[in-house]
């Protein structure tokens, strides 16, 4: 049961990472773009947690928690470099 709705799961976070794509590709601005890059960083975390439990190891869970900290830092300086025209003050 677990494992189908890991399945399940993972079909999902896919189809998201893919429309998170398409907005990515076609956001009307740059702050819409900035939100789909974000949100496609939630979706890979949340891909790499789904892939550490169906394989049943725990090696996985730093590289999500690398990924939610670089994804963190360059959220906030492209958001910070569009709002100021600098990330470095």
């Amino acid at each position: 049961m677990i494992t189908t709705a890991l399945y399940i799961t993972l079909a999902m976070i896919c189809l998201a990472a893919v429309l998170n794509v398409f907005r990515l590709a076609r956001g009307p601005d740059a702050t819409d773009r900035i939100l789909a890059l974000d949100t496609l960083y939630i979706n890979g975390i949340a891909l790499v947690i789904l892939f550490d439990l169906l394989l049943g190891t725990r090696l996985y869970l730093e590289v999500a928690l690398l990924m939610a900290v670089m994804g963190f830092v360059s959220t906030v300086a492209t958001a910070k470099y569009l709002k100021r025209g600098s990330v470095i003050e």
